[in-house]
């Protein structure tokens, strides 16, 4: 589908966001935007650690929005925008509402939108053939304004606001002595001409009398009618039509549905609704919005056009790692500076991956490629990624493009790397107030290889002291962890930035075989502890595979 100007994409990154995640996402977006004017909107897909919330709240930069699910949701079809109508308009001119805009179900709300009822075009036709009760007019506490509306009247006397609220509704077409035994106190009567009905009408306690074919009304009757207390509607239509007609003028709250409707909201997903609405034949469904609201309606119809959501993704490119959702999505870009996964697209996509440090580098380079100036908070959050995932140029990963990349956006943003990348590490190395959960999935990612699923989190700190504190926080959190995710074994890295060396923690059958393997360990080993080793993606992940894969 063609992008407009208009269209919605989320830029996003893995799904435990690290420094790199976020600040790319956002700058991301920022580019996108520079270059396209479309609207380019940066997500994030999990909780943001202490480390980012620095970087941010330094440039003065909100957070991304979360989005933690990105299958299709009611939000993303197009919702029949029908406006919601006052419980106390007439079934005639529902009907007159629903004839012209083709619809077949009418939403009736209050005055703060609050949804009320439903009326279908069903109701309205078993209004008009079930209706015998001579009296439904006054059991529906009809307003005199309706009825007037419904026989294109006028009324020559009496309260249109009033409702009726007893008396029957007849036609006086008998002769004056025989209807003075049928007309009783309060009852609509519907009558012609003659001036000895009308008189007859009054003096029997009739509450209204709708005169027909639009006859004039003698001066006599009216001061009569208004001494009596008895109102006048004069009408166009001939006693049959407008006999025909009245019941129409019923308020539709009196047929309307109200109890038990099925209703849905601009955020759940089609998933949810599908069963649901295959299992009730209505027609069309009510939209509530985000308070509760009316919004719109919707039917089966309307999920046939259901618009995915368009995203790109930056710093991953695997299912593992991505948001919920992904394989309902349309990805349309990726970036991303990690080995190439196991996401698949429906057709071809911008792709760009380098073997750098960091994949906030990778989108410095477009911006240089494209000559798009960068603001200096743009500039701060890339070189905050940078000196994250490179920890300040001491992992492996690290190239020399890297720390290039680095420098001179410090240069923009008006920062000293050395001195900046301390307080940063320092404002995300306080895992001692953290609980275990929260330091565990500061930065935790899944891996695949063949019918083997394991885990490998990392927290890095410039104390030792520190990751010495949390370490048995740590150990029984992860039997937990494995389980939640249902992986064969669980890796935590506690990296110690100073002294440029990793402990690794293992759980699960066989993950200390695993490690022994891939580092080259004696076989009695308990403690592991990975000198010059900083770098999941560059010293661990790969050493892994190469030992599953022998």
């Amino acid at each position: 589908m063609a992008q407009t100007k208009d269209t919605v994409i989320n830029v996003i990154g893995h799904i435990n966001p690290d420094t790199d995640s976020v600040c790319s996402a956002i700058a991301y977006a920022h580019f996108k935007h520079a270059v396209t004017g479309g609207q380019y909107v940066a997500r994030r897909a999990g909780q943001i650690n202490s480390e980012t919330q620095f970087v941010l709240r330094y440039f003065n930069v909100p957070a991304p929005d979360y989005m933690g699910d990105v299958r299709t949701q009611v939000l993303d079809i197009d919702v029949q925008r029908v406006p919601g109508v006052s419980a106390e308009i007439s079934l005639k001119k529902a009907w007159e509402i629903m004839k012209t805009d083709a619809l077949q179900t009418l939403p009736i709300i209050e005055k703060d939108n609050s949804l009320l009822g439903l009326i279908t075009i069903e109701d309205i036709a078993k209004s008009y053939m079930d209706v015998y009760d001579s009296k439904v007019i006054a059991t529906a506490h009809t307003p005199f304004h309706n009825i007037v509306e419904t026989l294109d009247g006028e009324m020559l006397h009496g309260d249109p606001q009033e409702q009726i609220m007893s008396g029957k509704c007849l036609i006086a077409a008998a002769n004056p002595d025989l209807m003075e035994s049928y007309i009783e106190k309060d009852d609509i009567v519907i009558l012609g001409n003659r001036y000895e009905s009308q008189l007859c009408a009054i003096e029997m306690g009739a509450k209204c009398i709708i005169v027909c074919d639009g006859s004039m009304v003698s001066y006599t009757i009216s001061k009569l009618a208004e001494s009596k207390g008895c109102y006048i509607i004069k009408t166009p239509y001939d006693t049959f039509t407008a006999s025909r007609l009245i019941n129409q003028s019923i308020p539709i709250w009196f047929f309307m549905k109200s109890e038990h409707l099925i209703t849905f909201s601009l955020g759940e997903y089609l998933d949810d609704i599908r069963d649901t609405m295959a299992k009730k034949r209505y027609r069309d469904f009510p939209i509530l919005d985000w308070t509760g609201r009316y919004y719109g309606m919707i039917s089966r119809r309307s999920l046939l056009g259901a618009r995915r959501k368009k995203l790109i993704l930056v710093d991953h490119n695997e299912m593992t790692q991505a948001v919920d959702g992904i394989e309902e999505a349309e990805l349309i870009e990726i970036i991303d500076h990690h080995r190439i996964g196991s996401i698949e697209t429906m057709g071809p996509v911008f792709f760009r991956n380098q073997p750098l440090g960091c994949t906030a580098t990778i989108i410095y380079q477009m911006y240089r490629e494209r000559e798009i100036d960068l603001p200096k908070h743009i500039a701060g959050l890339l070189c905050s990624a940078i000196l994250s995932d490179t920890l300040i140029y001491r992992s492996p990963t690290c190239t020399e493009t890297d720390r290039e990349a680095a420098e001179e956006l410090a240069a923009i943003a008006g920062i000293n790397t050395k001195e900046y990348a301390e307080k940063m590490f320092a404002a995300g190395s306080n895992l001692l107030s953290k609980s275990p959960e929260e330091i565990f999935y500061q930065d935790f990612k899944k891996f695949v290889v063949g019918e083997v699923v394991f885990g490998v989190g990392q927290v890095t700190s410039m104390s030792q002291s520190e990751l010495e504190s949390i370490k048995d926080k740590l150990v029984p959190y992860m039997e937990k962890a494995m389980s939640d995710h249902d992986v064969s074994m669980m890796f935590f890295m506690l990296t110690d930035i100073m002294q440029a060396q990793t402990e690794l923690l293992y759980h699960g059958n066989g993950a200390l075989e695993l490690a022994v393997k891939a580092f080259h360990l004696p076989k009695d080993t308990e403690q592991i502890i990975l000198a010059d080793t900083v770098s999941r993606k560059k010293q661990i992940i790969p050493a892994m595979m190469i030992a599953l894969q022998e």
